[in-house]
């Protein structure tokens, strides 16, 4: 009886000294395994003595995987917590002092200097790849941005570069998708009548956050010419646990006022699925069955106004703008049918129609 005293007496001070967080989300959208943003300012304000490393997030008795993000800067900026929220739901999570378990990461990326500069990033869905300067002007140069299929929610970046054989499906999905000279599964480039102008590939890079729930990367790009005129960019690139999609801060350093962009996904001779929705900034490809190899979906959407989209022999693209020293947000993704979860040009569409529903509806967030 004394033990049993002892015990609740503890945890009646924990739940005294706890901090609340209350997560509302007020629509009829049910957001399943999101990653949710705290701005860390709300959070230090109620709770000035909370020491990063000293304290663990709390569902009820169960502990909730948790990340700081700190943007690549010396404070934190966020804490980010992954949480499934049902419609018109409320979640109340609570902040206590004492060290947190161990949690899987989720995410993650890395610099491959063994394979001809690559940058690889993934998470617990998908995977991705961007190439850099050693692969230039060499035969298999690519200028867009790479997808590996997974079925597995394991991080296999490591595994598949140490063993090279990453074209072949050891078990846990492979490495199938055609880049070429095209911007591939979403990535993006000036273009002026048409006429796309590729960049080099990246030339540096720097990890800003890397997991367990979210990775974050920037890769520069060397100066080259757009219609004659010099321009230079940066791409700030962030993964979240538990999401088919990536999202893409590009910044262009250019002479006028704006400069037309285009975001593209290559596209296959063989008949495919495609949507293009202007009005909602989607532009969908479920691409042609591979063989043995299965099917890759490819999306991208854009928040912001989008200007057109076209197809072309080689490519979908998302006609855009950006303004001078501003920087251009969207978001690309793929899905591979063999992972089991979206195995259909209706799955894919719907899950990206939901995803824009997501980014379009903002959470109530209360830290008391």
């Amino acid at each position: 009886m004394k033990q049993l005293c002892t015990l609740l007496w503890c945890f009646l001070c924990l739940v005294a000294d706890a901090q609340r967080i209350e997560i509302t989300n007020n629509s009829d959208l049910s957001r399943i395994e999101t990653v949710i943003e705290i701005p860390w300012s709300s959070i230090i304000s109620q709770n000035p003595n909370l020491t990063v490393g000293d304290f663990k997030v709390m569902d009820a008795d169960i502990e909730v995987s948790f990340q700081v993000e700190y943007k690549g800067l010396t404070e934190v900026q966020n804490l980010l917590v992954q949480l499934s929220i049902a419609e018109n739901e409320k979640r109340v999570l609570t902040i206590a002092t004492g060290k947190s378990m161990e949690f899987a990461a989720k995410t993650f990326a890395r610099y491959v200097p063994e394979r001809l500069d690559d940058f690889a990033w993934e998470n617990d869905k998908i995977a991705f790849r961007a190439y850099g300067e050693a692969l230039e002007d060499t035969k298999g140069d690519a200028y867009g941005f790479d997808v590996w299929g997974k079925r597995t929610s394991d991080l296999i970046i490591n595994r598949r570069y140490q063993h090279g054989d990453y074209h072949n499906d050891r078990g846990d999905g492979l490495d199938y998708y055609h880049v070429g000279l095209t911007l591939g599964a979403g990535n993006i480039a000036p273009i002026i009548n048409d006429k796309i102008y590729y960049s080099g590939n990246y030339h540096r890079w720097k990890i800003l956050d890397n997991g367990p729930l979210r990775t974050t990367f920037t890769l520069e790009y060397d100066e080259w010419l757009v219609d004659g005129k010099k321009v230079t960019s940066e791409k700030k690139i962030s993964i979240d646990a538990g999401s088919q999609m990536y999202k893409v801060e590009a910044f262009y350093h250019f002479q006028d006022e704006s400069l037309p962009l285009a975001i593209g996904i290559v596209k296959r001779p063989e008949a495919g699925m495609i949507t293009l929705n202007e009005t909602h900034g989607l532009m969908s490809y479920w691409e042609p069955e591979h063989g043995k190899d299965g099917i890759t979906g490819v999306g991208v959407f854009v928040p912001d106004k989008v200007n057109k989209m076209t197809v072309t022999e080689e490519q979908l693209l998302t006609h855009v703008k950006t303004s001078k020293n501003t920087p251009f947000i969207y978001y690309a993704g793929a899905a591979w049918n063999k992972a089991g979860s979206i195995t259909n040009a209706d799955a894919w569409q719907n899950y990206l129609n939901h995803f824009r529903a997501e980014k379009l509806t903002s959470l109530q967030i209360t830290v008391q």
